[in-house]
């Protein structure tokens, strides 16, 4: 798809005619970078002081030195004003007369809705060809002689358009932003001033403010001398310009003072803690913080001013051919992972995990818990420690509940947020707002419990707290682990007793952990069931390794002459070896040794080696056994003799992508055809996979199986959008290689 903003530059400069009002270190880098990428045919620049529009002109920042505001606005098709912000009403107010009809009207000011009730007063309105901004970038150098043409490269601009902006001249102004090298994004102007007077704002007045209580003490000079670097990094921005913080904090006053008021509340905790000597406190303030920092960074990926994931694209390029041959482990079952965290916080007492999948969704689900108010050691190599709060001791978290990409986690929280004391909203990345979460809100409406869903019953998920919790008798429509552990947990709030009949086995990983924990979960055929009003007890956990991880190993060896693989501690679960019960029925060469128990899961060692596959009929009863890992059994049907048919499953279709239609696409793109049914699919055996491009469409299982069909394919195999990847399989690159697979990572964009 072509770039909308490289196709609005192609064509020649986007405006003819910019007036830069105010020849800072902003505005003088905005012109500066405009004129060197010709974004405008003609960069004129105006200053109250005259001495630096002249040494604009020289340094070839501007095309021309106006001597007047009506002089450099005059024709102009964009205005931009770049004068401190309390200044802007002020200069509004003289540009008026002066601006031509068709003008695009911009600011670079820290706050916005300063901004626009200045526009409001002066214009009456704030007509569709003002579109207020804001550029990330700075430095502790000021004036024209500091600017930069490179001072936006890879920094954020926040745009703040009303919803009647005209979307012509939006685009313009994202082009020309774009054009200097910055990432541009778009919020509402409240939004904006809130994440800045929390991001930028505050930080700023406790830098401010730090170094001046510092430079009062009787010591100063001793503590200036022995400062270390950790001190000078932090307080560098105190060195920025008091006028304009001055300016930006009577200009932001509201939302820095709720901020402020929120600092300090925490900062009266802290100070509690170390008085009354509560570790316990201090520990779970610092570790939150901690863990915040670094999970925030790593799934936003630098995008710090906006609210769904934004990731590098990733893109897997595979050799065709390699060997599968080695002993090894993969990564903890993902599903373990997230209930050790949920059960573990709700229970009496410490919990320790061992093997704890360090994938963002599962660092998502711990997360959270953080900020409902549990403290949480780790994860350090896959070993957390829960300080376990109780059913009852969660605290209400100041915002929605940020779960990435995990249907899992948004799933259960709904089911065990739901009986709280407190409101909460649960929120994800673009994928996971696409996904039905109607079918564990609609049960839960039975219970008692009041959930608001966007349209289509998706996310966000707004659950009302505070209300009665009744015991319910559910026959799920369909099978889905995520459905039953819902209700299960909200059932553990719940008046009486919750039973939950599922029409095929499925995963009952929350049923095994809650019986370790203490509390009674009772079975009764094909129903689940337990009664509200009991408690957990803490205790150790160690999560086998993830079957539906090792699915793609277990296919890789399969299909490949030669291979011989073992792999080490995976979870055998009854209700999870569906992949395995089909490899076996389409002849593979599995042997399961080593069978144990820990923790009350099942686990044993794989050895897995190349076997001629055939075709099969895929028995219904093993497709809910298998869900998440038909990706991948679909490329052992492709290498197999015959034709596999599979049927009764209509779950694929609303997993991270619809997986049957997404697995037809990319194999057609490598010359295999297959027959999409409404549950399921036709492969016909023996076809060769030639080379081409897949896309993944950001599911992580997609990519994952493409790169095993590699080992088969007559030519290099391109997989694109694969940086879901780290989502469920960490370390699935790296694992590959070890094994024999031929896999390069390449990474664009930011």
């Amino acid at each position: 798809m072509a770039d909308p903003m490289q196709s609005l530059t192609s064509s020649g400069p986007l405006f003819q005619r910019m007036a830069v009002i105010g020849l800072g270190l902003i505005g003088g880098s905005l012109a500066k970078a405009v004129r060197e990428q010709g974004l405008a045919a003609w960069v004129v620049g105006v200053d109250q002081r005259q001495g630096e529009v002249q040494r604009g002109l020289e340094l070839g920042v501007i095309d021309e030195a106006a001597e007047s505001v009506a002089t450099a606005i005059k024709d102009a098709d964009l205005v931009v004003v770049a004068v401190p912000v309390r200044a802007m009403e002020t200069v509004l107010a003289e540009i008026r007369p002066h601006l031509a009809s068709d003008v695009l009207l911009t600011d670079v000011g820290s706050t916005k809705g300063s901004f626009v009730s200045a526009v409001q007063s002066v214009f009456g309105r704030w007509p569709d060809w003002v579109i207020p901004g804001h550029p990330i970038a700075g430095s502790e150098k000021s004036g024209i002689s500091a600017a930069r043409a490179d001072l936006f490269a890879k920094h954020k601009v926040i745009l703040t358009p009303s919803e009647t902006s005209d979307s012509a001249k939006l685009e313009r102004l994202k082009a020309l932003w774009g054009g200097c090298g910055a990432t541009v994004l778009t919020m509402p102007v409240a939004h904006h001033d809130e994440v800045l007077a929390a991001t930028s704002h505050l930080p700023h007045l406790i830098a401010f403010s730090l170094v001046d209580t510092l430079a009062g003490e009787d010591d100063n000079l001793e503590i200036f001398r022995y400062a270390a670097g950790g001190f000078r990094d932090f307080t560098r921005i105190a060195a920025s310009d008091p006028v304009m913080w001055h300016d930006i904090f009577l200009s932001n006053r509201d939302a820095v003072l709720r901020v402020i008021d929120h600092f300090n509340a925490d900062l009266a905790t802290l100070r509690n803690a170390i008085e009354t000597g509560d570790g316990k406190r201090l520990l779970q303030v610092f570790s939150r913080a901690k863990a915040a920092r670094d999970h925030f960074s790593k799934m936003l990926s630098g995008q710090a001013y906006v609210t769904t994931m934004s990731q590098k694209q990733v893109t897997f390029k595979l050799q065709s051919g390699g060997e599968v041959r080695g002993d090894i482990r993969v990564p903890g079952d993902k599903s373990i992972s997230h209930r050790s965290i949920m059960l573990g916080a709700l229970s009496k007492g410490v919990t320790e995990v061992e093997g704890f999948l360090e994938g963002e969704d599962s660092l998502a689900t711990l997360q959270a818990f953080r900020d409902m108010g549990v403290t949480i050691e780790g994860p350090d190599k896959g070993f957390v420690r829960i300080h376990g709060v109780g059913l009852h001791g969660l605290q209400a978290p100041r915002g929605p509940l940020y779960l990435g990409n995990s249907g899992t986690a948004m799933r259960l929280f709904a089911g065990l947020l739901a009986g709280q004391a407190f409101d909460t909203e649960l929120t994800g990345d673009e994928s996971l707002t696409k996904r039905p979460m109607g079918r564990v809100a609609d049960p839960l409406r039975k219970m008692g419990a009041v959930i608001e869903t966007a349209e289509g019953g998706r996310p966000p998920l707004r659950i009302k707290g505070g209300q009665t919790l009744k015991g319910l008798n559910y026959v799920m429509p369909m099978a889905s682990a995520q459905v039953k552990s819902c209700l299960l947990l909200a059932g553990l709030y719940a008046d009486g007793e919750t039973r939950v009949t599922e029409p095929a086995p499925t995963r009952d990983h929350t049923e095994r952990m809650l019986n370790g924990f203490g509390y009674s979960v009772g079975r009764d055929g094909a129903t689940a069931y337990l009664k509200g009003g009991g408690h957990l007890t803490g205790g150790p956990i160690d999560v086998p390794a993830d079957i539906s991880s090792a699915a793609f190993f277990l296919v890789a060896a399969s299909i490949t002459p030669g291979a011989d693989l073992t792999l080490r501690h995976v979870g055998i679960n009854p209700t999870r070896v569906g992949v395995i019960n089909i490899l076996k029925q389409m002849g593979a060469d599995i042997v399961v040794e080593s069978e144990r128990e820990v923790g009350g899961e099942p686990v044993a060692d794989l050895r897995v080696r190349h076997a001629k596959l055939k075709g099969i009929q895929i028995p219904e009863d093993q497709v809910p056994l298998a869900i998440d890992e038909f990706p991948v059994l679909f490329i052992a049907a492709v290498c197999a003799e015959g034709e596999t048919v599979l049927t009764g499953a209509e779950e694929l279709r609303v997993k991270e992508s619809d997986r049957i239609q997404v697995m037809a696409d990319g194999l057609a793109q490598l010359g295999v055809k297959t027959t999409v049914t409404q549950d399921g699919i036709v492969i016909q055996g023996g076809q060769a996979m030639q080379s081409g491009t897949v896309n993944s469409h950001g599911d992580h299982r997609i990519a994952m199986a493409f790169s095993v069909a590699s080992l088969r394919s007559e030519g290099d195999v391109v997989i694109t959008d694969c940086a879901n990847v780290a989502t469920s399989f960490p370390n699935f690159v790296d694992l590959a290689r070890t094994v024999g697979i031929r896999i390069q990572v390449e990474e664009s964009g930011a």
